[in-house]
């Protein structure tokens, strides 16, 4: 059928609401300290509370320890994981310097999330009940509400602010109260149960017959300020202009009506419609609808969050972006237009030709921000300008796969929130669902997903030219990670053995009459040893408390290539592309796992090693003594422990008074080395080392770093 430009139809009648205002992300920028205390007192607790009460929809006990789907923790991981963010997060700013409960924090500080469609995720643990987390969760609402409303606060809050921290920890807990919400959607029907508290909209009608409005050509300038007074993700801010050609935007986000059309085309069958990564999904997935729609011999209906409801066809599809991509060719083919998905930048021209504005304190026109229902609602219920739906009810996929702004930074206490997203596999999700809330809900939000990926995300689509999208894969360019990978997986300098390597091979010197099962690469970095270590051992784990590092380890496991730009002078960088192959490792990548975790505090499986390396580690811990008096708790008897450090204490990384050595004591003297052999005296001896193992890091094409790390092995006499 043809698209037209039609009419805008009739303004709705006044809309409903069902649910009680929930606070706003806040100015953080208040000069006024005591408001701004209550402000945020405000806004923590309401976001909390709100929480918890998502989790009244699972019918009892058993629902919060089974998966909804393979590829994601049970939701008791989601209901721990927020409470342990705050504490982890505040102490790395310093905010506090004791856990409340340390096993608790192990179990719940990160968790691999959804990767690829079929990966496996098998791993088992022994997970706390309910009762018990809802205990640990009220002591961390009693330790930040203590907080803020006695700790020093200074004006304005800024990302160099430790109460960063909080503010950090309130937005991720609204994140995952979306994301939990698809997991509650994704839960077999039995373990969930409506509740009064999240109603869904009961009303449907007609779908409109959808049309194409103009959009015209103009300016977009995003990136939000470092000087901003709203909290922000690392990849909101920077700087980003780009002049946008006149481009036809469709009125409404299609609607199940409209997908309809689709499916019973064929449109699931022909692969024709299909992209390249869409069509493996597809196959994978034996998907023939939507994977919220249900068809039984009464018809249609739709899965919402508790309960399965005739199908709402003027509401809109909910999609992945692989079916939303696989519409659009279709639409194509059917109508010889140039029809596609929207790019970032045409939706933010979007926003502003629709007239609109970051919502306020009140509610918005727009199903969103929990303002009216917890479900969607028909497409042609909230307009904005000629369009409808600009923001609000469903996400929207774009083209864009996410990418930095120029002065893209990241943040200290979360290196890994947005980075990890930069492979040309996850895509930009705009302008928020009904449950998008704080910072989610804003102009400025960036949010992305792996293109398989299930949220509350429809889309719209637009008529214009081709567009040019970024390859994958593609070459890392964060300074401190390129200059890693080379100094992992580079050229040596000066004569300089690769560091790594020489650790294991200097190892290997005291293990070869010991047991050889399992190794541990802890602050493993960018992965080198791990792989070296398999050459010996018939599994190692490497850990890092950074996903950005051990990105580049599980980049070479699984794509066998490492690519990186390493700087010369300037703005002037070479190219550089390393691969398990040129450094014979190919052959023992299957017998290495990374994994994201806390060397002071590490989840319970990680037990059992005949060896454990932490290379340049210990003067980077924010306990080194904790680690030090624990780790014997991981190790198999008799086997070794090898520390390697040059000791840099440094208080930015680890408090003055958590140093093991380098000072004065009783006037004298006291060396790391003092240190090591008081922590470590009850549960291990020396038997190797002090080694000076010297190491070159290459910064430019002329400026490297020589470093001395000594070096100690020890056995573990437990």
């Amino acid at each position: 059928m043809p698209l037209t430009n039609k009419p805008l139809p009739v303004q709705p009648d006044a809309v409903t609401t069902a649910l009680p205002l929930f606070s706003r992300t806040p100015n953080l920028a208040d000069p006024d300290t005591d408001r701004l205390r209550a402000s945020l007192r405000h806004y923590f607790l309401d976001t909390f509370e709100r929480y918890e009460s998502l989790f009244e929809c699972l019918a009892n006990d058993e629902a919060y320890l089974v998966k909804p789907i393979a590829l994601r923790h049970p939701l008791i991981f989601y209901y721990g994981h927020t409470a342990t963010f705050f504490v982890n997060k505040l102490l790395l700013t310093h905010m506090i310097d004791t856990r409340i409960d340390q096993r608790i924090e192990s179990i719940f500080a990160v968790g691999v999330d959804e990767m690829s469609w079929d990966d496996t995720e098998d791993t088992h643990y022994e997970w706390p009940s309910v009762a018990e987390v809802q205990a640990y969760r009220n002591k961390v609402r009693a330790l930040v509400t203590e907080l803020i409303d006695h700790a020093p606060l200074t004006s304005p809050i800024n990302w160099s602010n430790p109460w960063w921290a909080i503010i950090m920890g309130i937005e991720h807990e609204r994140i995952h109260l979306e994301t939990s919400s698809v997991l509650i959607r994704q839960h077999a029907l039995h373990y969930v149960q409506p509740s009064t508290r999240w109603p869904a909209l009961t009303e449907s009608g007609e779908a409109p017959t959808n049309a194409l409005v103009t959009v015209p050509a103009g300016q977009v300038n995003i990136g939000k300020d470092f000087a901003s007074s709203q909290y922000g993700w690392d990849n909101e801010y920077g700087q980003h202009q780009a002049d946008i050609d006149s481009f036809e935007a469709s009125r409404y986000l299609v609607s199940n009506q409209e997908f309809l059309a689709f499916v019973e085309a064929g449109g699931y069958l022909n692969a024709h419609n299909w992209e390249e990564e869409g069509k493996s999904w597809l196959a994978y997935s034996e998907a023939r609808h939507p994977s919220f729609w249900l068809k039984k011999t009464q018809g249609w209906f739709l899965r919402l969050m508790t309960e399965e409801v005739a199908m709402p066809w003027d509401w809109p599809a909910e999609v992945n972006y692989h079916e939303a991509k696989a519409f659009c060719n279709w639409k194509k083919s059917e109508t010889g237009l140039n029809v596609r998905l929207p790019t970032e930048d045409e939706w933010y021209r979007l926003y502003d030709a629709a007239g609109l504005e970051d919502i306020g304190a009140q509610r918005t026109a727009a199903n969103i921000h929990l303002d009216h229902w917890a479900s969607p609602c028909p497409v042609n219920r909230f307009w904005h300008g000629q369009w409808y739906d600009v923001v609000g009810n469903v996400w929207q996929w774009t083209e864009t796969p996410t990418y930095p702004f120029d002065g893209f930074d990241v943040h200290p206490i979360y290196d890994d929130f947005t980075t990890p997203t930069f492979d040309g596999r996850h895509n930009l999700i705009k302008g928020g669902s009904w449950i998008s809330c704080g910072n989610e809900s804003v102009r400025a939000s960036r949010y992305a997903f792996r293109r398989h990926f299930f949220q509350h995300a429809g889309f719209r689509y637009v008529v214009s030219g081709d567009i040019k999208v970024p390859s994958s894969p593609y070459y890392e360019t964060d300074k401190l990670l390129s200059e890693y990978a080379e100094f992992h997986y580079g050229d040596e300098y000066f004569g300089v053995p690769n560091f790594p390597r020489s650790l294991v091979e200097l190892a290997m010197q005291y293990l070869a009459d010991r047991p050889r099962t399992n190794a541990l690469d802890l602050g493993c970095a960018s992965g080198r040893a791990a792989f070296e270590l398999a050459r010996y051992f018939d599994q190692v784990t490497g850990v890092d408390f950074s996903a950005r590092f051990i990105g580049q380890g599980i980049q070479l496991a699984n794509d066998g290539t490492l690519r990186y730009t390493l700087t010369d002078e300037g703005e002037l960088v070479s190219y550089k592309s390393r691969s398990l192959a040129e450094l014979d490792l190919a052959g023992v990548k299957d017998k290495v796992a990374f994994y994201q975790g806390d060397a002071c505090n590490l989840k319970p499986q990680f037990t059992g090693y005949d060896f454990v390396l932490a290379a340049n580690l210990i003067d980077r811990l924010y306990s080194p003594a904790r680690f030090l008096n624990t780790i014997h708790t991981r190790m198999a008897p008799g086997g070794l422990l090898m520390i390697a450090s040059p000791y840099t204490w440094l208080e930015e990384h680890t408090p003055r008074k958590a140093w093991i050595g380098g000072f004065k004591q009783d006037g004298e003297s006291y060396t790391t080395l003092d240190g090591l052999k008081q922590h470590l005296g009850r549960h291990f001896r020396l038997v190797g080392g002090p080694i000076k193992v010297p190491f070159v890091i290459r910064e430019t094409q002329h400026k490297f770093q020589h470093t001395l790390s000594e070096t100690t092995i020890w056995e573990c006499t437990d």
